[in-house]
């Protein structure tokens, strides 16, 4: 099979495409015929090893896992002796948080793993989209109706995401992005938006339950403001001299949790409770560049600009 590797940390130009042996299904495992998957902002941290002390999960030397991708769609080509929940044929999706290994033509996963069915009327390229929604989750899941949350980044593939999530919940949103992409944020169900390039968000005289940082490009300092007594400031990165952390830590032991870097939950039921949300039509992915397997380092380059709408993609196999 052809696969994506990476046997050094560094940019993206240490990635190679090899030709590997196939897997094999062991018997509780399925194969996948990966059709699709993404690249994201976990894959060009985890490439460059970033925060360092990342490297405990990833390898400290070197990345412990070769082959690189954390989202994937595709179709069941085998089954292992005891597999009981899919069948070949399948079509399904998911994400490897732990192992990676979805930027390959073949990729094995456990049948209790991150995997479930993708629901019909659901196209298969359309249904990579849980890394984004996995982290806007750890935020977005508390929120109940009649609560308000404003998400600075809206538009990136944890934005697309959060917006999507809190209005599932009943929350009022109020999305922050830049002015191409005011319309993509109100059709995604945000019931105010706010352009970051026309007006300081940080100044509008409106307050919230959550504040959420989906892009890892503002503060808890620059924010609190707009956060109503007992509100929330959640982020997607360590910010400014890693200062989310160390606020997380003070409000931790003062018991007020005002600041966190959630780190999601449920991996491996995520992707069926997603695909509920999907048939119901609650959540959709929001797609930017597609890129073929071979022009993954074109693909991370474009990730590291920072400047995506939504999932960068990349078609691997037959789409179907």
């Amino acid at each position: 099979m052809k696969a994506v590797i990476c046997d050094r940390y560094g940019a993206p130009e240490s990635l190679r495409l090899v030709e590997l042996p196939d897997p094999e299904a062991g018997p509780d495992e399925i194969l996948i015929r990966v059709a699709c998957s993404t690249v994201n902002r976990t894959d060009t941290a985890t490439l460059r090893a970033h925060p360092f002390f990342a490297r405990a999960m990833t390898g400290w030397l070197r990345p412990r896992h070769r082959v690189t991708g954390m989202d994937f769609a595709g179709v069941v080509a085998a089954v292992g002796a005891r597999v009981t929940r899919f069948a070949e044929g399948d079509r399904v999706f998911g994400m490897t948080s732990e192992s990676f290994g979805a930027h390959a033509e073949l990729l094995v996963m456990p049948q209790s793993g991150a995997v479930a069915q993708i629901p019909d009327g659901i196209s298969t390229d359309a249904a990579v989209i849980c890394e984004g929604a996995w982290y806007a989750s750890s935020t977005t899941a508390p929120l109940r109706g009649g609560q308000s949350i404003l998400v600075y980044g809206a538009t990136g593939a944890i934005g697309t995401a959060a917006v999507q999530l809190a209005r599932a919940s009943g929350a009022e949103v109020t999305a922050v992005t830049g002015t191409g992409d005011v319309a993509l944020a109100r059709d995604l169900g945000a019931a105010h938006v706010l352009d970051y390039q026309t007006q300081d968000f940080t100044k509008i005289d409106a307050r919230f339950d959550v504040v959420f940082d989906a892009v890892g490009k503002t503060s808890y300092f620059a924010c609190r403001k707009l956060l109503k007594p007992g509100g929330k400031f959640r982020a997607t990165d360590l910010g400014p001299w890693w200062s989310n952390i160390w606020l997380g830590l003070w409000f931790s032991l003062t018991g007020a949790h005002r600041v966190s870097v959630p780190f999601p939950e449920d991996g491996p039921g995520f992707p069926a409770m997603l695909a509920g949300l999907m048939q119901a039509g609650h959540i959709r992915g929001v797609f930017d560049r597609r890129y073929r397997l071979e022009e993954i380092v074109a693909a991370f380059e474009f990730v590291e600009t920072g400047t995506k709408t939504g999932i960068v993609r990349v078609d691997i196999g037959d789409i179907g």
